[in-house]
């Protein structure tokens, strides 16, 4: 399978695009004037505790306090408490991570359990616990593994000082590759003591790399063919961070000089506007519908047009193969984060039920964020979740419209114009006024004038005053004024 990363840089936002087989898997944007925080350190204020959540909330320096609960603070060894005030109290510092950012209403989540990533390697300087990923499986391999990190820490005589987790892409990693790792981490971790022992609460003590370099340490993978990076400052600076941490991926870098913009050249930014809509086509003729909302986003799989060539549960099966994979698809493209209710069509072959589902599975598997199915509700419903740490691609790019509120509905002209005539009786009853002025939309106003001319002439008669009709074109289908004359 062939993998690629595009790097398209702009003073405004850098944006990354992971194509397989020419076809957009995964979109990341950042915007320069709105960088994501999460795995940025921070030495903060407590400024109210919350006995009955079991959490505080911390000045980290943003315009919303960020939130931690309990579980998050790391406790004193031997220390066994049951409450958050034993913990922290208001005006304490503390030093925290964020680890999920700020989304819509809510402010940034943290914890205590500080951890400082490079390549290979997790460094946790509060723990002493050595893990390895659940993705490397080869029992040899992780042996392996833990043995060169036991080596290296013994050689560098850190024994007893902070932890590593060894991350996916240290699968196959030499031993001098990770001792690398682990100097480059202690040495960081060692500044960052330092800023946490001088500087005052609230400061930033240490930031995570921006898009382009974070992408390639989190990323890239032996699958990945070729990196192309449309800026050549940008360029520069990841040659450099690839020979000092990465040189194996040195001969995958290439920049990009074309003057057809990079993301044009690949589609990507026709996939991206596809991205945003509602409703994805299958190539069998079926569907999808994916409706995102505040407390969990819904996907819906229907048929279409698809008749299949035999009979109706070969066409439910196969239409619900193709969504399996799709859905997988989209989940990382649109970075859809929280609990997921698929509703498959419905199957009566309990063996056709559990090839979709592990073909959903299968797909998954591709996922860098945690995904876990739950499984199937008796309404026959699929429950999953996916891990969500930054605003999806549709919180990114779009905000709700002023003209729906969000909804994704718009009150119809019929409807306008009874709120209309109900807000023109309102007045009528509680001001005197010769007449009376409607501004409204120019579809409200055709009805006003049309289909609803009978109403109008006979709510005249009962008021005893003339309304007179304008067009506004710059208001919404729903905005209107009532102006007594």
């Amino acid at each position: 399978m062939s993998e690629e990363i595009l790097i398209n840089i702009t003073p405004m936002e850098s944006r990354v695009a992971v194509v397989e087989n020419g076809v957009l898997q995964e979109v990341h944007v950042e915007r320069t004037q709105r960088r994501g925080i999460v795995g940025n350190i921070y030495k903060g204020k407590v400024v109210r505790v919350l006995p009955g959540m079991q959490a505080a909330f911390i000045d980290i320096g943003l315009d919303r306090a960020a939130f931690i609960h309990a579980s998050e603070i790391s406790l004193r060894e031997g220390q066994a408490v049951e409450n958050i005030t034993a913990l922290v109290h208001e005006g304490q510092g503390l030093v925290v991570q964020v680890t999920k950012d700020p989304i819509g209403t809510k402010g940034a989540r943290l914890t205590t359990q500080l951890s400082i990533p490079s390549r290979y390697l997790v460094y946790m300087p509060r723990s002493s616990h050595v893990g390895i990923s659940l993705k490397i499986e080869d029992e040899a391999e992780r042996e392996r593994l833990k043995k060169a990190v036991a080596d290296c820490v013994e050689q560098e005589g850190i024994t007893g000082v902070g932890g590593f987790i060894l991350r996916t892409a240290a699968e196959g990693a030499r031993p001098e590759d990770l001792l690398m790792d682990i100097r480059y981490l202690r040495r960081l971790w060692e500044q960052i003591g330092h800023q946490i022992d001088t500087v005052g609460a609230p400061t930033v003590i240490y930031e995570d790399l921006g898009l382009a370099l974070r992408t390639l340490r989190d990323l890239v993978n032996q699958k990945i063919e070729k990196i192309r990076i449309d800026s050549r400052e940008t360029f520069q600076k990841t040659t450099q961070f690839v020979a000092e941490l990465m040189p194996e991926i040195a001969d995958r870098l290439e920049h990009y000089p074309g003057e057809r913009p990079i993301f044009d050249l690949y589609g990507v930014e026709d996939e991206i506007q596809r991205a945003l809509e509602r409703k994805v086509p299958l190539k069998s003729g079926g569907y999808l519908v994916v409706d995102p909302a505040e407390a969990m986003t819904t996907i819906d799989v229907n048929t279409g047009a698809f008749v299949g060539h035999r009979n109706l549960e070969e066409t439910i099966f196969k239409t619900n193969l193709e969504a399996a994979t799709a859905i997988a698809r989209q989940l990382r493209l649109r970075n859809i984060g929280g609990i997921i209710i698929i509703d498959f069509i419905d199957m009566e072959d309990e063996e056709h039920q559990r090839q979709v589902l592990r073909t959903l599975e299968k797909q998954l598997e591709r996922d860098h964020a945690k995904t876990n199915i739950i499984g199937i509700t008796e309404l026959g419903l699929v429950q999953m979740t996916r891990k969500r740490t930054r605003e999806s691609l549709e919180q990114v790019l779009c905000e709700p419209c002023i003209s729906c509120l969000g909804r994704g509905k718009l009150k119809t002209p019929e409807t306008v114009c009874y709120e209309i005539f109900r807000e023109i009786l309102r007045e009528a009853r509680a001001y005197q006024a010769e007449g009376y002025r409607v501004l409204a939309n120019q579809k409200v106003v055709d009805r006003l004038l049309d289909e609803e001319s009978g109403n109008v002439a006979e709510l005249e008669a009962f008021i005893g005053r003339t309304i007179r009709f304008q067009v506004e074109s710059m208001y919404s289908q729903e905005q209107y004024d009532v102006v007594l004359l």
